[in-house]
């Protein structure tokens, strides 16, 4: 416990009684999240009274409690200049637009290219923020879904953002394309998420998960496919790309819940829009993300192919 700056140190007196230490720490707005709290509990860099203490812990009005931040631990992920379409920066949070194919982090056979590598490139700061091999992530896309994600680039950012997600306070909003013609114009999926059962690699609509629910719109039909505007309420593991096919429409181009499809290397899935609260100022952020060009191009294909399938049924007809 040393090599410690000033400001990272912090002797505080309790002038209100807690049931529990941590949660009069988190309570203090340090800048630190609850879990954050315990870790540096558990490691013996919280004290309360000079003496290590238990994170359940009564805090009584007059207790002395000490925290010490240590410095972030040697970051082992190397920043790479990989080009990342950045839609808003400010000083604490920077909102980028992520393609298809990069991962959000580093992870078991992908250490390198990923989002995590080219914003330690262009942010240099970030180490220490949220995790040594996540710095900045506050949420995650899978690897193949493109869209909108939020970076945190402070300690109080990544903090107060993470909140957020975990009142569901953020609103997603995101494009998809699904197999099969959606008969309903709106609906909600409401199916507990957890791993499958017989394939564990994949994840499953199973009595025993985590509460999972997924609002739908439906927008447009084409060609025995239909694209649909989804918010998911709760954040689980391949949330929405389990839900639309345990109703019978899977995304299309996915190869784990669906079919695989020639035209799309992956499934057709984008974060498209992104509305949270500003960590310093409360104010309401908004972000938007049009099509990428090759998603687009799917569209543009199934609409011709409508348009053929609608001439030769007209001739039918005739």
């Amino acid at each position: 416990m040393e090599n410690f700056l000033t400001k990272e140190f912090m002797n505080i007196v309790a002038t209100v009684n807690a049931n529990r230490i941590d949660q009069f720490l988190y309570g203090k707005e340090l800048g630190l999240s609850r879990e954050h709290i315990k870790k540096l509990s558990n490691q013996g860099y919280v004290l309360l009274n000079g003496v290590r203490p238990k994170v359940s812990d009564k805090v009584r009005i007059g207790d002395r409690i000490s925290i010490s931040i240590p410095p972030p631990k040697r970051l082992d992920v190397i920043p790479e200049s990989i080009p990342i379409k950045v839609l808003y920066e400010d000083d604490c949070l920077v909102v980028v637009d992520k393609p298809a194919g990069i991962s959000a982090h580093p992870g078991p056979g992908h250490e390198t290219g990923t989002l995590v590598n080219a914003l330690l490139y262009r942010y240099p700061d970030l180490p220490g923020i949220g995790g040594i091999q996540r710095p900045g992530i506050v949420h995650r896309l899978d690897k193949d879904t493109s869209g909108l994600m939020v970076v945190a680039k402070t300690g109080k950012a990544h903090t107060n953002i993470s909140q957020q997600f975990k009142e569901r306070l953020v609103v997603k909003r995101y494009i998809a394309l699904v197999t099969g013609i959606l008969k309903p114009q709106k609906g909600l999926i409401n199916g507990s998420i957890g791993r499958d059962r017989i394939n564990r690699k994949r994840m499953a609509v199973v009595a025993d998960g985590k509460e999972a629910r997924t609002f739908f719109w439906k927008q447009k039909v084409l060609d025995n496919h239909t694209v649909v505007e989804i918010k998911p309420e709760t954040g689980r593991t391949h949330q929405i790309r389990v839900h639309m096919a345990s109703i019978g429409h899977p995304l299309f181009g996915d190869y784990i819940y669906g079919t695989q499809n020639s035209l799309l290397p992956h499934h057709f899935l984008h974060a498209h829009s992104l509305t949270f609260l500003h960590p310093d100022n409360g104010k309401v952020i908004e972000m938007r993300s049009c099509l990428p060009s090759n998603l687009k191009f799917i569209l543009n294909e199934l609409a011709k192919m409508s348009s053929v399938n609608e001439t030769n049924k007209d001739d039918k007809v005739l």
